[in-house]
C-alpha cells in the first residue's frame, strides 16, 4: 500500500512528475536502441525500457492522486509523453520496415487516433 504522505520535492519535481519526465527521456532510448545494432539485445533492451516507460505511466498518476501531487505541468506533460513514446516507436517501426503492409496501415490509423484525441 502506499503511504499518504509524499516526499516534498517541490510542485514541478514531485515523484509523479518525474517519472513523466523519464517517461519523455525514455523515447530517444528506445528509439536509438530500435535504430541501433540490429541485435537481439536491442529489441530486448527497446522492449524493456517502452514496457518501464507503459508501467510509470500507470504509477504516475496513481501516485500524483494519492499523494494529492496534481500539477497543471503534470496534466499537460502526461499526455505528450505518451503521445511521444507511442508515435516514435510506430515510427521507428515504419522506418526500419520492421511493420509493413497491412501492420503499417493499422499503425498508421494508431498513429492518426494518437494525434487526433489529443488535438495536437
Amino acid at each position: 500500500m502506499v503511504s499518504s504522505t509524499a516526499p516534498q520535492l517541490g510542485r514541478n519535481w514531485s515523484l509523479p512528475n518525474i517519472l513523466t519526465y523519464a517517461r519523455v527521456a525514455a523515447v530517444p532510448l528506445v528509439a536509438g536502441f530500435l535504430l541501433g545494432p540490429d541485435a537481439p539485445w536491442a529489441r530486448w533492451t527497446a522492449l524493456a525500457i517502452f514496457v518501464a516507460a507503459g508501467i510509470s505511466d500507470f504509477f504516475d498518476g496513481y501516485l500524483a492522486r494519492a499523494w494529492s501531487q496534481q500539477s497543471s505541468l503534470g496534466r499537460m506533460l502526461d499526455p505528450i509523453a505518451d503521445k511521444l513514446l507511442v508515435s516514435a516507436v510506430i515510427l521507428v517501426l515504419a522506418a526500419n520496415q520492421t511493420i509493413s503492409g497491412a501492420t503499417l496501415w493499422a499503425a498508421i490509423v494508431i498513429l492518426c487516433r494518437e494525434i487526433l484525441v489529443s488535438g495536437l
